[in-house]
């Protein structure tokens, strides 16, 4: 009989008509396939069980995440290298026979048999789409992990989002450096001053407020939907000093009361938010801030086509997201009486970012699975090899937009210029 990695290379190529475009190898340590290509490890006969059970993105990720699969080297180059093949080719649907063959070929791998369990750590929401109660759960699904894990992934200023490189990573400025320009970036694009009024919606882990406050003395009013991060973040700023400046509240964004804010953050958390629901919320954005009062919103976009996070994402990481073209989320925020007055693409800041903290994630691997489970850290370790792929190969973007609520009148108390915020006086 021949070897398991030929005859699962002879199945690749039924599904496939195209060179196979990876080296496998069986369970029996048998390889085939391009010597050079990155490595496909299948472990046993339920990798492909999973594959025929459900097939596409999902069923892959999961014979990844539960170790039935594995990739031989660095994961992102894997799958660049892997998707690009496929991309670059016109695949034609498989005809009949080759299906049928494919079948026959999986069967007498040992594939045939009930459906394998699915791995831990799926979201399960229930009830409407964006409602509070779903919204909270979406939200403590990811954000809820463990504030003890974050702290391993992102650096000491538990900055979640996409950094601002303004120099070449190096022995003297990494990820807590670039963390630390986006921060003092936004403070500038958004002019606050000592004492000043800012409304952080999604606050995180309590980065931009507790910076604000700090730096610049302003009056923070941070909203999150997780209790972790809510008792973090007042037990943060307690222990830096600025408890009497930064006020934590537990709240959906529908339930943010008072208004008369100098300026508003939402540094992605417009993801969660939902596409019905945006217009609604840049209504509140524009409601609670003063005439002439600034509002600064980092979020991700994709193309009109491809809105979600895709089945692996929405499934194990961030359920429920929705992302559009930044174009139409201008749209949305002038449409609600606001006045977009600048947009920067930091979508190669992102990729930077992510791969920082997939070398956190390596480099901490053996803590990681303390925490959190070999599962979990199979999950993350895909989650960020994927998301790196997103941003560096365009198919998906990250902006920080500014916009102002102008005066009846069309008084903006905008600079004329925007060279402040990156050359300060």
């Amino acid at each position: 009989m021949k070897p398991v990695a030929e005859r699962l290379t002879e199945l690749l190529g039924h599904v496939l008509p195209i060179p196979v475009p990876v080296r496998v190898r069986g369970w029996d340590g048998s390889e085939s396939g391009p010597e050079h290509a990155p490595t496909v490890v299948l472990r046993s006969p339920t990798a492909l069980r999973r594959l025929l059970w459900q097939p596409g993105e999902l069923g892959l990720a999961e014979a990844y995440i539960s170790g039935d699969l594995d990739i031989d080297g660095d994961l992102a180059a894997a799958l660049s290298t892997a998707g690009r093949t496929v991309r670059d080719q016109a695949i034609p649907r498989p005809r009949t026979t080759r299906l049928a063959a494919a079948a026959a070929l999986a069967a007498g791998l040992g594939a045939a048999g009930p459906p394998p369990r699915r791995p831990d750590g799926r979201a399960r929401l229930v009830g409407r789409l964006h409602s509070s109660s779903r919204d909270r759960a979406a939200i403590s699904h990811h954000y809820d992990l463990s504030n003890d894990f974050y702290a391993l992934l992102l650096d000491e200023s538990m900055a979640y989002s996409c950094a601002y490189w303004t120099r070449p990573a190096g022995p003297d400025y990494g990820l807590a450096e670039a963390q630390r320009d986006k921060l003092e970036l936004i403070c500038r694009k958004l002019g606050v001053q000592p004492g000043d009024r800012l409304l952080d919606v999604g606050c995180g882990w309590g980065s931009l407020a507790v910076h604000a406050a700090r730096a610049h003395k302003v009056r923070v009013t941070a909203v999150t939907l997780s209790r972790a991060q809510r008792d973090f973040v007042t037990e943060r700023a307690a222990r830096e000093g600025v408890s009497d400046l930064v006020e934590v509240q537990l709240r959906h964004w529908r339930h943010i009361d008072g208004g008369g804010y100098d300026a508003a953050s939402a540094i992605e958390m417009g993801e969660h938010v939902g596409d019905a629901e945006y217009p609604v919320f840049a209504t509140k954005l524009h409601d609670v801030l003063r005439p002439e009062g600034r509002l600064l919103v980092q979020q991700m976009s994709r193309g009109a086509n491809a809105p979600g996070g895709g089945p692996f994402i929405e499934t194990y990481i961030a359920p429920d997201m929705h992302m559009r073209p930044v174009g139409r989320t201008t749209d949305l925020l002038e449409t609600a009486g606001l006045e977009v007055r600048s947009v920067e693409s930091m979508r190669e800041h992102y990729a930077t970012t992510i791969d920082a903290w997939r070398t956190r994630l390596e480099d901490r691997w053996t803590q990681v699975e303390d925490l959190v489970g070999e599962t979990t850290g199979r999950v993350w370790r895909l989650y960020l090899a994927g998301a790196s792929l997103a941003f560096s190969e365009r198919r998906m973007g990250v902006d920080q937009l500014l916009a102002v609520r102008p005066t009846r009148d069309g008084g903006s108390a905008m600079p004329a210029t925007p060279a402040t915020w990156y050359s300060p006086s």
